[in-house]
């Protein structure tokens, strides 16, 4: 995807690890962006998704940057925010019984 819009920008994935995020991360990953952040609370799941992009992309790898943190923690969002142009938001509990059972943590998501 090449647009003027992203050209030489940081876009920020929420939820980059999860089902969603990472289907955001293939569209962005050969646009003229110059970072793009995944931001997600699941280390296993980042240290995953560096390793398949070294194997399956290591020309387009070293323009991601991996922030651990979680949407529900005000202070770690901000501390990965420097510098980002745009958010995509995909972080959220998904599951519904997890979202009946807890609904402010979903809406906090």
């Amino acid at each position: 995807m090449n647009c003027e819009l992203f050209k030489d920008k940081t876009l920020m994935i929420t939820g980059g690890t999860g089902s969603f995020g990472s289907t955001v991360l293939k569209h962005f990953l050969d646009s003229d962006l110059k970072e793009i952040r995944i931001f997600s609370r699941d280390e296993k799941k980042q240290d995953d998704m560096r390793h398949q992009l070294q194997a399956e992309h290591p020309d387009l790898a070293g323009k991601v940057k991996f922030y651990i943190g979680d949407v529900r923690n005000m202070r770690s969002v901000q501390d990965a925010m420097p510098g980002v142009d745009f958010i995509f938001h995909a972080a959220a509990l998904k599951q519904v019984p997890s979202c009946e059972f807890f609904p402010m943590e979903a809406v906090r998501t």
